[in-house]
């Protein structure tokens, strides 16, 4: 990418789609064992609602340079005008140099047409605000938020399943063809939150060998576990897969007698048939993220 690099560990987007890299369907992509396993694979009030189509988008960001200004459109928004999904998703700061910051929301109340006109003079950062970053940091990105990553940080990012997406202002640069990027100044105009909030980044409170909460929506669940002895996860009562993102270190991940080794930067895909799920971290802990629906 023109700012660095991303890795998509699970993606059921078109074009994008991740395959099964072990055991009987190894191979197969993530949208075909969906249509093989249904609700075994998602769970039953999951599959009700998204078909044959896994509904989460994973990622690793490696961030050198700034990216885009950009919002993503609502769910309702993007169906309409386009047929696709929107794309509500949340960041959780793996690694961050010092000094390293981005962007999200405004800094101050501005109206629609003044963001038409400060974009139009190259002026549209002068009004966003600006955070600093620091590894174990959150942050929830809704619909109609403006927002950037910036240099200097390696991000894991969670997201619906859509690559919908309102480039904003992209500091006068070319991409990789030479051109300059495309901007959708008038369709962010109306996808666009206007109101400032107290806080951007999300509050929680950070314990060892415990399943901490960090994010919940209409669209994912997501939870951090930082292990230095084993857990055990519940899955039967979620109705749901369960995405196991390692942040640091590793360890092993067993569900009744299948077992997989996962180490940063992997990814592992829980079924919702799955019982529960059992984590035994390695000599270096284990830090992941677990989302479901």
């Amino acid at each position: 990418m023109v700012w660095g690099s991303e890795l998509w560990v699970l993606s059921g987007y078109k074009d994008r789609l991740s395959k099964v890299a072990s055991g009987p369907y190894a191979g197969l992509d993530i949208n075909s064992l969906v249509a093989k396993e249904k609700e075994r694979l998602l769970g039953k009030h999951v599959y009700a609602a998204c078909g044959d189509e896994f509904p989460l988008l994973v990622k690793f960001l490696d961030v050198h340079d700034k990216l885009s200004i950009q919002v993503h459109p609502s769910e309702e928004l993007a169906q309409k005008r386009h047929g696709a999904h929107g794309k509500t998703e949340m960041w959780y700061v793996i690694r961050a140099e010092e000094g390293a910051e981005l962007i999200a929301g405004f800094s101050q109340k501005i109206t629609p047409d003044e963001y038409v006109k400060l974009v139009a003079e190259g002026r549209i950062t002068d009004v966003l605000a600006h955070h600093s970053i620091a590894p174990g940091d959150v942050f929830f990105i809704p619909t109609g938020r403006v927002h950037a990553l910036c240099e200097g940080s390696y991000i894991a990012e969670i997201q619906q399943t859509s690559d919908m997406t309102y480039r904003i202002y992209d500091y006068n640069r070319p991409g990789l063809d030479g051109k300059p990027r495309e901007l959708h100044t008038e369709l962010a105009k109306d996808a666009l939150d206007y109101n400032l909030y107290d806080s951007y980044k999300t509050p929680y409170e950070h314990r060892a060998d415990a399943d901490i909460e960090l994010a919940r929506c209409k669209y994912f669940i997501t939870s951090v576990i930082d292990l230095h002895k084993p857990l055990v996860k519940d899955v039967a009562s979620l109705d749901s897969f369960l995405v196991v993102m390692c942040l640091e270190g590793g360890g092993l991940v067993k569900t009744g007698e299948e077992v997989e080794e996962i180490k940063a930067d992997q990814c592992i895909l829980v079924p919702a048939s799955a019982d529960s799920v059992r984590f035994e971290p390695g000599p270096q802990g284990m830090k992941a993220l677990l989302s479901h629906m």
